[in-house]
């Protein structure tokens, strides 16, 4: 099992959903997220006056597949959450020991 961790623009989210959806990815978390990467942020102007964005609005899923399911789930992120230009996001990809299902406790990829 494979853990993914996207982060994505907050208006790809609805595309990036229903495409992991379409391929059988099962379930996932949404968090709303704050961040920069190489764009540093921006300024902006607001009643006349000049502020500085540092933080830019993100939104970081995540989502754990089984092992054959991973180049799948990470090639369906990257075709729809590309746009080519920069803050388009990252993609984690981490391994997975174990999972549980707390409700029965069904373990591994049954947990899923």
């Amino acid at each position: 099992m494979h853990k993914i961790e996207a982060v994505i623009q907050p208006s790809k989210l609805d595309a990036v959903k229903d495409a992991l959806v379409e391929i059988g990815v099962q379930g996932m978390t949404i968090t709303e997220a704050r961040g920069h990467g190489r764009q540093k942020g921006h300024t902006e102007f607001y009643r006349g006056r000049e502020y500085s964005v540092d933080l830019l609005p993100k939104v970081k899923l995540e989502t754990v597949v089984a092992d054959e399911m991973v180049d799948k789930a990470v090639q369906a992120i990257i075709t729809v959450a590309r746009t080519g230009t920069i803050g388009d996001g990252k993609i984690f990809v981490t391994k997975v020991d174990e999972a549980i299902r707390i409700r029965n406790d069904e373990r591994g990829e049954l947990a899923l």
